[in-house]
């Protein structure tokens, strides 16, 4: 599997506002202009961001967004989960409905292999939450 850019500047950008929130909501242009990544990109992000709940936002002259939960309860994993839309090694792992295309499904001498591959990757993932990737440790 090869994790989009959506996952990495997902990632990047839940840091920045765990990093700068201490001021209050976190615009997208003040990310934008830390991060490198374009407002119209980030946006995209947000809203997926915001329906797993991992962020909030609030509107007006003050808005901006801020984490859902504290930084020590979002791991790299759940940002990975609720950005890409295929996060499986390989679709058969996911469960016989989820390959319909694969005849030997239940023949498959490799089917394990994969499902482990894929909880090995999502428990690194997990093993690292946004408060551990921090800079200044908050």
């Amino acid at each position: 599997m090869r994790l989009s850019t959506k996952s990495r500047y997902g990632t990047r950008m839940l840091i920045d506002i765990a990093e700068n929130y201490h001021d209050g909501p976190v615009s997208v242009s003040e990310i934008s202009s830390r991060t490198g990544i374009s407002e119209k990109y980030m946006e995209k992000l947000i809203r997926r961001l915001k329906r797993a709940g991992l962020v909030l936002s609030k509107r007006g002259p003050k808005g901006g967004h801020v984490l859902a939960k504290p930084a020590a309860h979002i791991t790299v994993g759940d940002v990975v989960r609720a950005l890409e839309d295929w996060v499986v090694l390989k679709g058969c792992s996911l469960g016989k409905d989820a390959c319909a295309t694969c005849s030997r499904q239940d023949i498959c001498p490799t089917k394990t292999v994969w499902e482990q591959a894929n909880e090995a990757m999502f428990q690194a993932l997990d093993s690292h939450t946004l408060q551990s990737l921090l800079k200044s440790g908050l």
